[in-house]
């Protein structure tokens, strides 16, 4: 079912011509239709009479005899007359149905990035994720983590753009003792950069806004080596607990202060200054397609642009509760410009004490842009789609 939701619009593409009224047909017969063209289509070892067989038994014996002969019906059709191709689709049509991504994404990422990149983005988001994980530097070196991996069966490699990174072959990353004892947490290698690029230093206050589920608090909390303090804000209680557990099991708890707090209201924490706050913020997660494909088809250009207004009122927020000379870091795991920069821009225009540096990270990725801000893209190193802005407050 997940290669169905993954391909979704391409399957209902070739399966439209060949239901008259869909909205007659009962949703599950739908999904079996589907079900059946694309293993039909992306499973070559399956043989055909084998998927009809099965497809049509499931029919007779869920649905009634007038199912099981519509079903066959469309099947033999199918079988007989071909799927349509996509000869005559305008470009984006035709990369929005191949690909299966909405069109409204592929129009932003066109106008953004241009055709060709476009395609080489979409094409990336169909292939299979890697797993990767970030080294917990203040239990383990990154070397010895790999040996020990290794003996548990997982082979692993450094990471090409995060400086703890590891990136995993194959294995079960969470049923290993090294995780049970927080050698390592499961993170993905663009996320990491976020707060690489703050460049965390002992002894700092730091405020993490959109926190849940702990992942770049807890990389803070490493930098800070004991010293110093990490105020991670979400706003569920039962989302609190799972940065707290995340931060005991990687043993930086004694620095790490959950509060539950929307980000939009940081004023109410009165007179706290932070030398640095990261507001890694709620977006709608188009970086995260080849992860979680089912994104894709939740979101629409509406949602992005409403979300934008949540992640500039978050940063109008914690902008008091920044020192002078303090950094602020803006991320998202999307690949949107209006969420991005776009966003960051209009921060700027309202915020004349802050001003936007170039983005940099330990190991300089794509580090010859001439944008201040990083943007990954899914088909830039295999990794997650983010974007990581760097304002400084003057």
């Amino acid at each position: 079912m997940y290669g169905c939701l993954q391909h979704r619009l391409t399957l209902e593409y070739w399966l439209e011509p060949f239901i008259k009224n869909k909205k007659k047909v009962d949703p599950w017969v739908w999904e079996l239709l589907l079900l059946a063209i694309y293993q039909m289509q992306y499973l070559d070892k399956v043989p055909d009479h084998a998927i009809f067989n099965e497809t049509i038994e499931i029919a007779k014996v869920k649905g009634h005899v007038g199912t099981r002969k519509f079903v066959t019906g469309v099947l033999h059709a199918i079988k007989r007359n071909g799927l349509r191709n996509f000869d005559n689709l305008t470009a984006a049509q035709r990369l929005s149905i191949e690909e299966s991504i909405p069109q409204w994404i592929i129009e932003q990422l066109i106008s953004k990035v241009g055709l060709e990149k476009t395609v080489q983005i979409a094409q990336a988001v169909n292939q299979t994720p890697h797993d990767s994980l970030r080294v917990n530097i203040g239990k383990i070196k990154s070397s010895e983590l790999q040996v020990q991996l290794e003996k548990e069966g997982i082979t692993t490699s450094p990471s090409e753009i995060a400086a703890d990174g590891l990136v995993a072959q194959r294995g079960f990353l969470a049923g290993t003792p090294e995780f049970k004892q927080g050698s390592f947490i499961i993170q993905d290698e663009s996320a990491m950069l976020a707060v690489e690029s703050m460049d965390v230093q002992p002894g700092q206050s730091i405020l993490d806004a959109c926190a849940a589920p702990g992942g770049k608090t807890t990389q803070i909390a490493t930098a800070l080596a004991g010293q110093g303090n990490v105020v991670a804000l979400d706003i569920h209680q039962h989302k609190l607990k799972l940065i707290k557990r995340n931060a005991e099991r990687l043993g930086v708890a004694n620095v790490v202060h959950p509060q539950l707090l929307d980000a939009r209201k940081t004023g109410e924490l009165g007179n706290t200054r932070f030398d640095q706050i990261l507001v890694d913020a709620p977006c709608s997660g188009i970086g995260l397609m080849r992860r979680k494909p089912e994104v894709r088809y939740e979101k629409t250009l509406k949602d992005s642009q409403q979300l934008a207004q949540i992640q500039l009122q978050i940063l109008d927020a914690v902008a008091p509760t920044l020192k002078s000379g303090g950094k602020l870091t803006y991320s998202t795991c999307t690949i949107l410009p209006s969420e991005n920069q776009t966003v960051v821009d209009q921060f700027l225009k309202k915020h004349s004490d802050f001003k936007q540096v170039k983005t940099q990270t330990k190991k300089a990725v794509k580090d010859q842009r001439t944008a201040l801000g990083l943007t990954i893209y899914p088909d830039d190193f295999g990794s997650d789609g983010f974007f990581i802005a760097t304002l400084m407050k003057k």
